[in-house]
């Protein structure tokens, strides 16, 4: 049986940067890197007709800069999936791109197969939140805060925060994927957040769930 083959926008203004994930990503058989580009106007001229299935962009890019490109992108296609790679100074703009939908978060430093983790997590259409991103919001914790999360909603955030998708968190819990949205639509609901992953970092921030 044939091997699906998922095509790859690179998009970083370090030139060097980009050249390191095409090695990385080269032990990946069914990666096909269809774009590399320095700067987010690129990205999104590229991605238009090009249809990726997946984006690995940094933030901090000339001309457009990450939170913008990913905005009008994900405005023009919901369903595309876009891994964030970033560097710890960039906390201040987390909350913008979780908001335009983006499906994960990675850093600079992070060792090659975490990053080939994420790429796999968010293909499979998970999202993916960096450890040590998560333990950086861990030590600067809020204390919890008072919203009526029922026993099974907590089940089911607990998963989401795991990176699990709503047919596996079914299959885990021996409920209807209907019945899962449904909760994960009520957690949205809750926490006045927009998404999955905007989800994940409320929770950590607030003290609602542990980092395993």
């Amino acid at each position: 049986m044939q091997t699906k083959t998922y095509r790859v926008i690179l998009a970083d203004d370090h030139t060097l940067f980009r050249q390191g994930l095409k090695l990385i990503l080269e032990d990946l058989k069914d990666i096909e890197i269809i774009a590399d580009v320095s700067n987010g106007k690129e990205l999104i001229e590229a991605a238009r007709p090009l249809k990726p299935d997946l984006i690995i962009m940094d933030i901090n890019m000339p001309i457009v800069n990450g939170i913008e490109a990913s905005r009008i992108l994900l405005q023009e296609d919901p369903g595309m999936k876009i891994l964030v790679v970033s560097m710890y100074g960039d906390e201040q703009y987390y909350n913008s791109v979780i908001e335009n939908g983006v499906s994960g978060f990675i850093l600079k430093d992070a060792e090659n197969e975490e990053l080939k983790t994420a790429i796999r997590m968010i293909l499979s259409g998970r999202t993916y939140f960096s450890q040590s991103l998560l333990l950086t919001l861990i030590r600067s914790r809020q204390s919890s805060v008072e919203i009526n999360i029922s026993q099974r909603e907590h089940e089911i955030l607990n998963l989401i925060c795991e990176g699990l998708s709503s047919a596996e968190i079914a299959g885990k819990l021996f409920l209807s994927e209907r019945t899962v949205d449904n909760h994960r639509a009520n957690l949205l609901a809750k926490t006045g957040c927009r998404n999955s992953l905007s989800l994940v970092l409320y929770a950590f921030k607030n003290n609602l769930v542990n980092l395993k």
